[in-house]
């Protein structure tokens, strides 16, 4: 087995949190990796510290549109051509760019909500550059992801502060 497809879904806080950890055991064994984040502006802890690790990089995402649940049907249309945007460009440069490790960070999200089209990540994942490992994060991966990884794991909530109406905390949740 030359590279692996992982995906961290579930419930459970730590989806994120687990995939920068591979990320940053990668990198530090001189690995190059290509992190895209979707549906989170660059507005988070780790975005700062990942960005001063040598060999990774981040891909910006400069557009955020809030919940989708209350987006309207023009900030739908608008996301989907942006975040099918984010990701063509993430698979060109992960492919020109000779990245060892490439994570997609909510992507399951984007494709639950129909923003961009499973069935590109899919056919990127089966046609992907030998050596290439690729995690994917997000709640709901489909039974054709699951499929085709080679890791799956999930993150089940027991229990979480947001329950008791205490919201996300800098440094902790974002």
């Amino acid at each position: 087995m030359d590279s692996c497809v992982h995906i961290y879904c579930g419930e459970g806080k730590g989806k994120t949190t687990a995939a920068v950890g591979l990320a940053v055991r990668a990198a530090g064994c001189g690995r190059k990796v290509l992190i895209t984040r979707f549906l989170k502006t660059d507005h988070s802890g780790e975005v700062a510290a990942l960005e001063i690790i040598p060999g990774i990089s981040v891909t910006p995402c400069e557009k955020s549109f809030g919940f989708f649940f209350r987006m309207t049907d023009e900030q739908k249309k608008e996301a989907a051509v942006y975040y099918t945007e984010l990701l063509d460009m993430t698979l060109r440069k992960a492919v020109d760019g000779a990245f060892d490790l490439l994570v997609l960070d909510e992507i399951m999200a984007v494709m639950n909500y129909g923003l961009v089209r499973e069935e590109t990540v899919r056919d990127f994942i089966t046609g992907r550059p030998s050596g290439l490992e690729v995690v994917m994060t997000g709640r709901g991966p489909s039974e054709e992801l699951i499929s085709l990884a080679d890791y799956v794991s999930e993150i089940r909530k027991i229990k979480h502060p947001y329950d008791q109406g205490i919201q996300a905390r800098e440094g902790i949740e974002y």
